[in-house]
């Protein structure tokens, strides 16, 4: 099968965070016997290719790369120029992903008509069987037009700001509308995604949820370098680390873990909690963290490449994900990721994690927005180091038999193959 995917968020270079689990998901399809082609558009950081791996694709403004640990063809397109000026996407166009940056709005439009006309040209080239688009704006919007122009079925799959956009106005609702009708399939990765896209307009016969998964050979539970990472970040081997992973913005909800914190700071003076990542909020949550007299149990260590982070996971004895829906977000890729690392969740009611969290059974599930809660699930784990064992090999074990991304690429591809077939 011939896989045309869109998407504006694609790692650019080793380590790079943006878009890692819609490469996870390419390579898989593509170990899985299909042809993948990923078009997405020109950012200066990308890592230029070897020669002669890199060459001119039918015309000016495209190029085609193809490395030999990535499987997918990976295609970009020009839409601005100068060429430093194509910032859109790559994590950067929301403001705290919340509203869309006054830069981004006026990239858009270019995005959307060059994006469109490199789509439909390698739809053409490539004879796709099927466009999957990741996002319903503005690739989804694209997948649409090029769909009912080449009658190729497309798949849309929401993974959570863009369901956001949707709502914001009446046109960007009307082009996720379009999108959402053209589409023989919409997946997402979280109950109030699906259910928010349905009360924009989305129809909801056309939905399945499928979570954004993790290689199980990749991240694996692992001790070694653990005990130095913990003397670099200056922890000691009795402290019990409750990591937080992913951007510093308010539906990750790390507000909430600072404040449930706070609240052991007497009762459980060892607890000290990791964050990793960086966004609109970091220096906010750092004062917040000041005034709760905690600041020197909190590390923000900002940005960790990609390949690196599972050895933060395993250094870590257990994974706090407190999301809130401000907006509905989908799972978090950092979830299965620490799973996989064979480590418990405590983790909110919100954003999927029910999806993957079994409360009591891998992890512990907390209502969304409460600090005290949040502290006692906390506090629980951390007196507990069998449980904490127990949860993690349950943690493990799903992901082995559930989230890896070799069945949910199944998944897709059964999909896939029936919408081609009718």
């Amino acid at each position: 099968m011939r896989l045309l995917v869109l998407t504006h968020n694609y790692p650019r270079f080793v380590g790079d965070f943006s878009g890692t689990f819609v490469k996870a998901l390419c390579d898989a399809l593509t170990a899985a016997g299909s042809d993948v082609v990923v078009l997405t558009p020109h950012d200066e950081a990308f890592e230029e290719p070897p020669s002669p791996q890199l060459f001119s694709l039918e015309g000016r403004g495209m190029r085609e790369a193809r490395a030999e640990d990535s499987p997918p063809t990976l295609l970009t397109y020009r839409y601005f120029f100068p060429s430093h000026l194509q910032k859109f996407g790559y994590m950067r166009t929301m403001e705290a992903d919340v509203q869309p940056r006054g830069w981004a709005l006026l990239l858009a439009p270019f995005v959307i008509v060059f994006g469109t006309l490199a789509a439909w040209r390698t739809a053409r080239r490539i004879k796709s069987d099927l466009i999957h688009a990741h996002w319903v704006l503005p690739n989804g919007f694209i997948g649409a037009i090029v769909s009912r122009l080449l009658d190729i079925p497309l798949v849309v799959s929401l993974p959570g700001s863009d369901v956001l956009l949707a709502g914001k106005n009446r046109l960007f609702n009307g082009m996720a509308r379009f999108a959402w009708r053209s589409a023989s399939l919409i997946t997402t990765n979280s109950i109030e995604l699906r259910d928010e896209a349905i009360r924009l307009g989305a129809p909801a016969a056309k939905f399945d949820l499928i979570i954004y998964g993790v290689n199980a050979r990749e991240f694996v539970p692992c001790a070694n370098g653990t005990c130095e990472l913990r003397a670099q970040l200056g922890m000691c081997d009795e402290d019990v680390i409750v990591l937080g992973v992913g951007r510093m913005v308010y539906k990750k909800g790390f507000d909430v873990l600072i404040r449930a914190l706070a609240l052991l700071r007497a009762s459980h003076p060892r607890v000290k909690a990791v964050l990793i990542g960086d966004g609109d909020l970091k220096d906010e949550w750092q004062s917040l963290a000041r005034e709760c007299g905690i600041a020197e149990r909190v590390l923000f260590v900002g940005r960790v490449p990609h390949d690196q982070i599972a050895r933060h996971y395993n250094m870590s004895d257990m994974l706090a994900m407190p999301s809130v829906t401000r907006p509905a977000d989908g799972l978090n890729v950092c979830v299965v990721d620490a799973m996989a690392c064979g480590k418990p969740i405590v983790a909110s009611r919100a954003a999927g994690n029910s999806l993957v969290v079994a409360d009591g059974v891998n992890g512990l599930l907390v209502d969304e927005n409460d600090p005290a809660q949040l502290a006692r699930a906390i506090a629980r784990l951390v007196d507990d180091s069998q449980l904490r064992a127990q949860m993690g090999a349950a943690s493990r074990a799903r992901v082995e038999t559930e989230f890896d991304w070799t069945p949910l690429a199944q998944k897709y591809l059964a999909h896939f193959q029936r919408i081609v077939s009718a």
